[in-house]
């Protein structure tokens, strides 16, 4: 072998390795910098979006409740899966013409802290009603409940039920959701939401924050954004938001055939199909997917014999953003037939 080559050889190997240090090197950077770039936004975001209501110790952390309003009954909004007090938008300001109103983010959601208890339906129905105890906010109560929050709206119901007055159900999960659909969904090979731990990534990267637009679209309207990154989409929502959802079918154990007697109930339905071909689920298996639903909004009737059913005809599952002003109607009607029984605000 030419003795140049040989001298050349380990030179060459040297160049590659300086190369590829670098190249680590500058995606180490790149990486590190998101990590300080999200630190330094999130410090600024604690300043620039304080908690509009209270923070409530309810054994060893705090809840972030919201009052506003006066007159009883008092209206308490249970936000969905993954929603927050802010979820509600202006509905809370136009109920606060009549009534109090109180919104909250359940442990781990937004300006609440972290719960050291497992995220079931009794703990949480337990928390808030702790943390209304301890600020003087009593019964009667109107229950008003989203999606997964309307199963703890129900069980709230249950739980306390001389406090409650009445429950407005908005598009609410049914008691046999996951129990119904579990075959549809394996079958379509739904993954689900990504793991709790890539979404933190995602956010103490600062990933969410650079790229909202791209990895929010389809799941957070673009005016909520802001909030979302800045309030919402902490590491300790994304892990109480899995946490609820793995242990939502004890809620709905704890509900199921549940008999209020003659409390009143308004239950609210999308009257819009969801698009689930993002998904990645079939036409056909959304169809049996709504069906299941649409069945199941039918059938909590039967949890009281003074119930009614509205169906939202321009609404899909997210009522309270496509026809607020029917939602607000609806829990009005209820909140003034409440009254007249009770013999007047």
């Amino acid at each position: 072998m030419d003795a140049t080559a040989e001298i050349l050889k380990p030179k060459k190997k040297a160049k590659w390795k300086i190369v590829l240090l670098m190249v680590l090197s500058l995606i180490m950077l790149t990486i590190g910098s998101g990590f300080v770039y999200e630190w330094i936004a999130s410090e600024q975001a604690k300043r620039n979006f304080p908690p509009p209501g209270k923070l409530v110790d309810v054994g060893g952390y705090r809840l972030h409740i919201n009052k506003i309003g006066a007159g009883s009954p008092t209206i308490l909004l249970e936000a969905g899966s993954g929603e927050t007090s802010l979820s509600w938008r202006n509905i809370p300001k136009q109920l606060a013409e009549f009534a109090t109103v109180v919104s909250y983010d359940r442990a781990g959601y937004a300006w609440s802290e972290k719960a050291n208890t497992e995220r079931t339906g009794a703990n949480i129905v337990h928390e808030i009603h702790t943390a209304l105890d301890k600020e003087g906010i009593g019964g009667p109560y109107i229950i008003v409940g989203h999606s997964l929050g309307g199963m703890y709206a129900r069980l709230f119901a249950q739980t306390y039920r001389d406090e409650v007055a009445g429950l407005v159900l908005v598009d609410a999960r049914p008691e046999n959701d996951e129990r119904d659909t579990k075959a549809i969904y394996s079958q379509e090979k739904f993954q689900g939401n990504p793991p709790a731990s890539i979404l933190k990534l995602l956010k103490m990267s600062g990933g969410f924050r650079l790229f909202k637009d791209f990895l929010l679209d389809g799941l957070v309207a673009k005016e909520d954004r802001e909030q979302f990154i800045n309030v919402i989409a902490k590491p300790s929502f994304f892990e109480a938001k899995e946490k609820e959802g793995n242990l939502a079918h004890t809620t709905e154990d704890a509900i199921r055939d549940q008999n209020l007697g003659s409390l009143p109930v308004k239950i609210i339905a999308r009257g819009v199909m969801p698009d689930v071909s993002k998904a990645g689920i079939s036409a056909e298996g959304g169809r049996k997917i709504e069906e299941i639903w649409q069945a199941g909004q039918r059938n909590m009737l039967n949890i009281s014999t003074d119930s009614q059913l509205i169906v939202a005809k321009k609404s899909g599952h997210y009522v309270i953003h496509d026809e607020p002003d029917l939602v607000v109607n609806v829990i009005r009607s209820l909140f003034d037939k409440v009254s007249a029984n009770s013999g007047g605000r």
